[in-house]
């Protein structure tokens, strides 16, 4: 029962992404003519030159891709990514309908960036895809390990989008696309990352006891300490590590500096964090 519990919410999150990717595409990218990369860049060109609609172009486009992935990634994915690419086209066609939301392309790359970015999020939460460049990306890493599968999918973004610029004859599509494509982006990433992300301290420092403790009296934060040698000086030092909101950091930094002036303080991004005082 949890399993089929778990495949039901996977289709919830990814049809509901694929209809909201759609919506995205078809009231705001698509009546400006721009691209947010991949097939639907292409499926654009085919759109204002041969008056095919998009839906249709993408769903043909992603057939010789299905093939491959059938081969490469397993039969249950690749089930789910055409369901998700079924939806997507076909809701992008009944979306065509309706009159666009905006002429502006400066509104239209924004919130049209907002909400795809948003749709393809529940997509990827939902373990499935549109199909697409992202989907043709991870076979060609499957054929060759040394490629990044960001650098492959960057790759056929920006020759889409070149592509558009060349056969919709206006350099501003290419600019205002790519405004929408790092908001498509920026979306995933804080829908996937949060928006409290966290911070990590470490402080090389004598004086690491009452440095902790003073983190643990004032703050409420725990420390860790870590056993380090520093291969320079050859000298064995305890590094304190300490997780922290964003807010706290600039008081620890203060604290450490206070008590030693010639600590050694590196702050780094802490993505996710799980466990007491963070996510569960």
């Amino acid at each position: 029962m949890q399993t089929v519990k778990n495949i039901l919410k996977e289709y919830v999150l990814f049809i509901i992404g694929s209809i909201l990717a759609a919506f995205g595409t078809s009231l705001f990218l698509l009546p400006n003519q721009l691209s947010s990369g991949g097939f639907s860049g292409i499926a654009t060109i085919f759109y204002y030159l041969f008056h095919i609609k998009m839906g249709t172009t993408i769903m043909i486009l992603n057939i010789p891709v299905f093939i491959f992935a059938y081969l490469r990634e397993g039969k249950s994915f690749v089930i789910k990514t055409i369901v998700s690419t079924f939806v997507f086209s076909e809701a992008i066609n009944i979306f065509d309908k309706i009159e666009p939301f905006t002429t502006d392309k400066i509104l239209a790359s924004v919130y049209g960036g907002i909400i795809i970015g948003l749709g393809l999020a529940l997509v990827f939460k939902g373990k499935s895809s549109t199909g697409g460049t992202d989907l043709l990306a991870n076979i060609i890493v499957t054929y060759n390990n040394e490629i990044s599968l960001g650098n492959v999918l960057q790759g056929l973004d920006i020759f889409v989008v070149l592509l558009n610029i060349v056969f919709l004859g206006e350099i501003e599509i290419g600019l205002y696309s790519a405004i929408a494509i790092y908001i498509i982006n920026k979306m995933l990433d804080l829908v996937f990352e949060g928006i409290n992300f966290s911070k990590m301290i470490y402080i090389i420092s004598d004086q690491y006891e009452d440095i902790s403790n003073i983190i643990h009296r004032e703050l409420k934060r725990g420390a860790t300490g870590i056993y380090a040698k520093g291969l320079y000086t050859n000298q064995e030092k305890m590094m304190v590590m300490c997780v922290a909101k964003r807010k706290h950091i600039i008081k620890i930094k203060e604290i450490s500096k206070q008590i030693d002036p010639n600590a050694f303080i590196i702050i780094t991004d802490a993505r996710e964090v799980y466990g007491l005082g963070f996510k569960n």
